[in-house]
């Protein structure tokens, strides 16, 4: 990798010397980062998940009290053996006891700071595991009208940014209350002792609090652009990565690189300026520190000089000036790690809170095996966009056992037809009926038990051949699955993996053939033994070879069951019982292979033209359909 200096990139970003622009990240809808610092709402949103965990939170804020006052009390023990032990006259007596003192204090400390850290620990992990699952959940019961409408990567954003914005808000928001208490019993402590030291030493509070409020604003703007950059440079990476193998067969690796370069050096410098804003803080309160050290190191030594003022006390003064900025530079961090989570929190939220459109009535009907296995439309009608049907009062019947293929060109419907029967979908108007029944009064659960679908991309989990055969019935014995396997003729491949049915698939199954991970879905909803069967382009994308096994898997596949079937290809659909001919949403004609062919419609003509595919139906053809619709 080529290291690029500024100048060259200065010179690269005129035209002509760049590659011309591409993807690669380069789409992204922006996001708050920092929010109120109190948001009552979501807070209460929030405190649900605490709340089963509070005694820990109270226990862990009793034990940060303790070791606030430990902390408060060892430079007190510490000027008072001085004072009383060490100096000239002192008491050894005195001495001794305050050591036995210190010690105690010391232990107490270390025990309060452990169960501080432990417990606070424990219930952020909790919490965090319990947002997770919840949102997670609460994912599952979506209807998918709002997975297409919201991009995966923001989702991922939740579960594990916002999350873990809200962990670290937990972990440290105990602490907080801490150094609260720490930084009020200081200066009880400070003006205590000597009250004049005590205010000259407070003095350099004044000057801290202002340079917060001008140091504040560009900090969090720089914050943001770096939390920003480096979301956009993540993206681009992931997008680099799985986009890998059409980079390299375009031979755009070079291209690829230079854009990504942008944005990582985009990156890097937003990163800077943001360590630059937070590190800045860090010499002022050192030096404010070292300011007020020398206050006291000054007029306390001229007053022990004086007599007025004992030696132990200035030394205490000097412990509680160490630490009295630490508290301030910690609830600074807090203040903006409290906006991130108050954001986050409400994102979490919106997620927790997307309405489930669809859901089971109170008194939904548990469909059985028993069942019939007819389908029927009654005028649906249908439309992801309101302006914009799919389905157009579509009415047909499958009849029970019945294979009926839906064909026609793509954006005819038939996809959102098949999506309409699982009730992936709510109908606008109109009526699905699955057995006799409106599916909108059958249970979820039920409905998916009893109609199984096998996609154009079969989707396989990491994990066994044998547990992704069985996945939607986990009851299914391994002779179950060998038997599915050997009826769709997957055996053979099967057993020819190194470790058989145990043999672990890659992500996608992407260390089997497109026809193999076809077949293995097919042995999957054999094995779930549904009385409807729903394909959507099940031979499609793959070579005539496999098609001729996947037709014979087929057969076997609908033998007693209900059959829809999606095919573009003519040769696929020609054995169906029924063929429906969709066009722009409507039912243009039915019949079987051989009453439409005498009709000498649209499927006819495609036949006897020999198009392989719907997909080729020139434009024409298509006018001519539709006129002969609107005719009818």
């Amino acid at each position: 990798m080529s290291v690029i200096d500024d100048d060259e990139r200065e010179r690269a970003a005129f035209p002509g010397q760049r590659p011309p622009r591409a993807s690669v990240g380069s789409h992204r809808i922006e996001e708050e980062v920092f929010g109120k610092a109190y948001d009552p709402k979501t807070v209460r949103r929030i405190w649900a998940f605490v709340r089963p965990y509070r005694l820990k939170i109270y226990l862990s804020v009793a034990a940060v009290l303790v070791f606030t006052a430990t902390q408060l009390a060892i430079p007190l023990i510490i000027g008072r053996a001085i004072d009383s032990g060490m100096t000239e006259g002192g008491n050894s007596t005195n001495l001794l006891w305050s050591v036995i003192a210190f010690g105690f204090v010391v232990l107490v400390n270390f025990g309060a700071s452990f169960v501080q850290e432990t417990e606070v620990g424990k219930v952020a992990e909790n919490v965090l595991f319990d947002m997770r699952r919840a949102m997670f959940a609460q994912l599952q019961r979506v209807s998918l009208s709002f997975m297409d409408k919201t991009e995966v990567g923001r989702l991922m954003s939740r579960l594990q940014g916002d999350v873990n914005s809200m962990q670290e808000f937990l972990e440290t928001s105990v602490i907080s209350v801490g150094d609260m208490v720490l930084l009020v019993g200081i200066v009880v402590v400070l003006l205590s002792l000597d009250f004049r030291l005590g205010l000259l030493t407070l003095s350099t509070m004044p000057i801290l609090f202002i340079v917060r409020i001008f140091w504040l604003p560009p900090a969090k703007r720089a914050f943001w652009a770096a939390h920003e950059t480096n979301s956009i440079t993540a993206g681009a990476m992931a997008e680099g990565i799985n986009g890998v193998r059409t980079v390299q067969n375009l031979d755009r690796q070079k291209v690829n690189f230079d854009l990504f370069d942008d944005k990582a050096y985009a990156n890097l410098r937003t990163q800077l300026t943001g360590s630059r804003y937070a590190q800045v803080m860090v010499p002022i309160v050192d030096s404010l520190t070292g300011s007020a050290m020398a206050i006291v190191v000054v007029v306390g030594g001229s007053l022990a000089l004086n007599g007025s003022l004992e030696i132990g006390v200035i030394v205490a003064f000097l412990f509680y000036i160490q630490r009295f900025f630490d508290p301030i530079r910690s609830l600074t961090m807090q203040y903006s790690i409290m906006q991130r989570a108050m954001t986050s929190g409400r994102r979490i939220t919106e997620v927790l809170d997307i309405p489930a459109s669809i859901t089971d009535k109170p008194d939904a009907i548990t469909l059985t095996r028993d069942m019939d296995g007819s389908v029927e439309f009654r005028n649906v009608g249908f439309a992801y966009d309101p302006d914009r049907p799919v389905l157009k009062n579509v009415s047909f019947t499958v009849k029970p056992g019945e294979t009926v293929a839906l064909v026609g060109p793509t954006g005819s419907g038939k996809t959102s037809a098949m999506a309409l029967v699982h009730r992936f979908y709510e109908v606008q108007s109109g009526a699905v009926l699955v057995g006799g029944h409106d599916v909108r009064d059958i249970t979820q659960q039920s409905l998916g038990e009893q109609v199984a679908m096998v996609l154009q991309e079969p989707f396989l989990f990491t994990g066994s051949v044998f547990d992704n055969i069985r996945y939607n019935k986990a009851s299914a014995s391994r002779q179950d699955v060998i038997e599915a396997a050997t009826a769709v003729g997957a055996h053979e491949f099967i057993e020819r993996m190194p470790d058989g049915y145990d043999s672990i698939l890659e992500q996608r199954g992407s260390n089997l053939s497109l026809g193999q991970r076809q077949l293995l879905s097919f042995a999957r909803a054999l094995v779930a033994d549904a009385k409807i069967l729903v394909l959507d382009e099940a031979t499609a994308n793959i070579d005539s070879y496999t098609e001729r096994q996947i037709q014979q898997a087929l057969q076997i596949l609908l033998k007693g069951r209900t059959g829809m079937v999606i095919a573009h290809r003519l040769a696929t659909i020609r054995g169906a019982d029924r063929i429906i001919v969709l066009q722009n949403g409507e039912l243009i004609e039915t019949g079987n292979h051989d009453e439409l062919m005498a009709r000498e419609g649209l499927y006819a003509k495609l036949y006897n033209m020999n198009y392989a595919s719907f997909d080729d139906i020139p434009d024409e053809l298509v006018n001519q359909a539709n006129a002969r619709a609107a005719n009818t």
